[in-house]
């Protein structure tokens, strides 16, 4: 059994993993060293992957290591595709987590990752695995602060689309123009790696694409995947332990 571990600054989630199968899973809003432990041994645990945007915890960092075999996703770890990134050590750890779920579930074949998050995240893997990289842009709520937060008389909307694409009030301008805004770049940035790449599986994730996904039927192969980060660290980690690389960091 694999566990892959996505610690952010204020929840660890945790998936575990039966070969390609996601069995279970959890999220702790604290290290909770104690329960984490027990899940992993409870369920048989041999080997941990590690992804964290937050500061070592050196506690957590110990009990892993003291009771699992652990990788800790860095960019010198090694991947099951070629990353074409000019500047690896500056490639978030999602967006490599993103592509290798991407690159598990579809093998072989072109995909366009969509992450929707506080930014929203377009990450290219084509299907002789190569990952060429991508776009960031503010994420939906982002957009709709800014603009409250840079001018000022513009209101704090809701996340809410309108229902006609012209905005009837300043309420509706400003939610077209953050939300149908972003909806369109969705289209658009899918349109142009089109053209370049030829047909392509999208992969909608993040906490907003239950938003979005209604509004991208024009989207040809829109796949949501919610727990595609865990998914990408379980592939990284079984390329890992199958190849000649140590587990051990």
């Amino acid at each position: 059994m694999n566990l892959a571990l996505d610690i952010g600054n204020t929840r660890i989630k945790a998936g575990l993993f039966r070969g390609n199968e996601l069995a279970e899973q959890a999220i702790w809003t604290s290290p909770a060293l104690a329960e984490l432990q027990e899940f992993g041994n409870r369920s048989g645990v041999e080997n941990v992957i590690v992804s964290s945007v937050a500061e070592p915890d050196e506690s957590l960092q110990v009990m892993l290591a003291g009771n699992f075999k652990v990788l800790e996703l860095t960019h010198r770890t090694p991947l099951p595709f070629k990353n074409h990134y000019k500047t690896p050590e500056t490639l978030g750890k999602d967006r490599l987590a993103g592509v290798a779920g991407a690159q598990a579930l579809y093998p072989g074949k072109n995909c366009l990752v969509v992450d929707c998050g506080t930014c929203i995240k377009y990450d290219m893997l084509t299907g002789d695995g190569v990952y060429h990289g991508g776009n960031i842009a503010p994420g939906a709520r982002m957009r709709i602060a800014a603009m409250h937060h840079f001018t000022a008389r513009l209101p704090e909307v809701e996340m809410r689309m309108p229902d006609d694409f012209t905005g009837f009030s300043t309420e509706t301008a400003l939610q077209n123009g953050a939300l149908r805004g972003a909806v369109l770049e969705i289209q658009g940035f899918t349109s142009l790696y089109e053209l370049e790449y030829g047909v392509l599986h999208v992969i909608l994730t993040g906490g907003d694409a239950v938003f979005f996904q209604p509004h991208l039927s024009a989207i040809r192969k829109l796949i949501p995947v919610p727990d595609l980060t865990l998914i990408g660290l379980n592939h990284i980690l079984q390329y890992n332990s199958s190849s000649t690389t140590s587990v051990n960091p």
